[in-house]
């Protein structure tokens, strides 16, 4: 079904008010992109593909005091590996024009020079029931608003001093057309400009003229943006230097339950060391979400199954986490690994027993076959998968019970040492006739238990959780960290594993999807999900 913002294209299209679609994505390089941003750039990119048309990469670095170039950095690689392909422009390029539209406005009687503080500006922009107050400035001839904007660029003007404001009403229901502010003194050196410019233009007069000057068709923004449309078209028809001015149009942002959405508190996340850093696989970062095991893939077919909608609501994380495990169980190689080692002892091979066995690789791909995997006296199972004393319909070996090893023999527990609280290790046999594929013997047991044998790597196993805790919704978002969201584990693992690539998947038997961390120079595997899917069963 197709959403309503490709209606409008296939409007325009027909209408002829468009020849060529451009859409962009203008992220300011004050933090890394998140999963919130995928959408947007998943959006933008796929109206562009779709009609033939191209989509820009432009940042929006018009605050020198929070920018940097790390940031500049990771946006391009994480919006590659998601699917963009286009050209790179940054807004900061454009500043000669948008100072000159500023000049435009102010000989038009459409821009003053302000001097009035910021609390008594707020004070005066009255409510959304009560209209504001003109500043005493507002009238302030044009020849001296244009000599003090020359003083503010020449850096005769102290930081918050003198301000540009928009003259248009301020007795306007929308508060954000009440003289807005459209140009501020800031004294800080610029990532691409460095100390060149002093005067920074605000995102409501930016913006517009950005998507002017790239000739983008469609200003795809979210719903914050909303209120603001109005100034959008204020700004291009005053200044009138664009024959073909751009038109915006707003789509709901994404909002994941348990999910921090916002670069601030995600930098103070970073900041104050309660993760790693901004692509600790825990963080809704697109870099976090690729160190994790998450695919380009998984995170597009999630942003078409969202949708494009008019209203915001907040999204089930299952909804993103099946995707990739509906990826991941098509085509993920299986794997054993133990995350916690008891040690069983095969009493009735020779000390040097080795067999080799045939381990599926994948079920659901034909193509895939089998690897060999070996036997040993000597094997890891889960502390789970032994009890001395069962709870109720437990499936799994107990003393003088059977289970089957995963592509092996069933065995039959013959005792334990240790307490029954604490066995350290457990004794079994091998029943005859029983082996995976050749198994006549009639023997039927309940549970089917992984394991890996004596040659086993270790590996540590980090399981995340989601930085939230589900309860306290409306609580700041410090108070509902979730202190578990990281338990690691010293595991035994397949020698097969040891030489797994950076970043590669697997499904470890009945323990989930996991990938080997991509960047720590160790053995480690990081669990992307679960196996169990309840948001398809729900």
């Amino acid at each position: 079904m197709a959403s309503f913002i490709e209606d409008i294209i296939e409007a325009d299209l027909q209408s002829g008010r468009e020849k060529e679609i451009v859409t962009r994505f203008p992220p300011e390089p004050n933090g890394y992109l998140h999963i919130g941003h995928a959408k947007a750039i998943c959006l933008n990119v796929a109206m562009a593909k779709k009609y033939n048309g191209k989509c820009n990469l432009r940042f929006d670095d018009t605050n020198p005091v929070k920018e940097e170039e790390e940031y500049v950095q990771s946006i391009i690689e994480d919006a590659r590996w998601l699917g963009w392909e286009g050209d790179i422009y940054f807004a900061s390029d454009y500043f000669e024009v948008m100072f000159e539209a500023a000049v435009r406005l102010i000989k038009k009687g459409k821009a003053y020079v302000d001097d009035v503080t910021p609390e008594k500006m707020r004070e005066m922009r009255g409510t959304l029931t009560e209209a504001g107050k003109n500043s005493p400035n507002r009238d302030r001839p044009i020849e001296e608003s244009l000599r003090l904007f020359e003083d503010m660029r020449a850096g005769k003007v102290a930081d918050g001093a003198l301000v540009l404001r928009a003259k248009i009403d301020m007795a306007s229901p929308n508060i954000n057309m009440r003289d807005p502010i459209i140009y501020r003194v800031v004294h800080a050196r610029h990532h691409r400009q460095g100390d060149k410019w002093c005067v920074y233009p605000m995102y409501d007069l930016a913006h517009p003229l950005e998507d002017a000057v790239e000739n983008i068709s469609h200003s795809i923004c979210t719903l914050e943006f909303e209120d603001h449309r109005p100034l959008y078209d204020w700004v291009l028809n005053e200044c009138g230097m664009f024959p073909h001015p751009p038109h915006q149009y707003e789509f709901a942002r994404l909002n994941l339950e348990r999910t921090i959405m916002s670069k601030r508190y995600l930098k103070k996340l970073v900041d104050e060391g309660f993760v790693s850093g901004w692509d600790d696989p825990r963080m809704p970062t697109i870099a976090g979400l690729r160190r994790r095991g998450y695919t380009p893939s998984s995170i597009r077919t999630f942003c078409e199954r969202i949708g494009v909608a008019k209203a915001n609501s907040e999204v089930e994380a299952g909804q993103l986490e099946s995707c990739i495990r509906e990826e991941l169980n098509a085509a993920a190689p299986r794997a054993m690994a133990v995350l916690d080692p008891l040690e069983l002892v095969l009493d009735n091979v020779p000390d040097d027993y080795e067999e080799t066995l045939d381990f599926e690789i994948c079920p659901f791909d034909e193509n895939a076959g089998t690897r060999a995997i070996t036997l040993t006296k000597h094997i890891y199972i889960e502390k789970s998968d032994f009890a001395v004393v069962p709870p109720p319909k437990y499936k799994r070996l107990t003393v003088d019970g059977t289970v089957r090893l995963k592509s092996g023999y069933i065995i039959r527990c013959t005792g334990y040492e240790g307490t029954p609280d604490a066995p350290v290790r457990v004794h079994a046999e091998i029943i005859e006739g029983t082996r995976s594929g050749q198994d006549n013997s009639g023997i039927k047991v309940k549970g089917v238990i992984h394991w890996v044998n004596d040659r086993s790597a270790s590996a540590v196993v980090r399981l995340y959780d989601h930085l939230l805790i589900a309860e306290n919704k409306d609580a700041d978002f410090s108070e509902r960290l979730n202190r578990q969201s990281l338990i690691e584990k010293e595991a035994r693992v397949e020698t097969y594993l040891a030489d797994a690539q950076r970043g590669a998947s697997f499904q470890f038997l009945r323990q989930g999807y996991f990938c080997r961390d991509a960047k720590e120079n160790g053995l480690v595997f990081n669990r992307i999900v679960g196996l169990k899917d309840a948001y398809n069963k729900k």
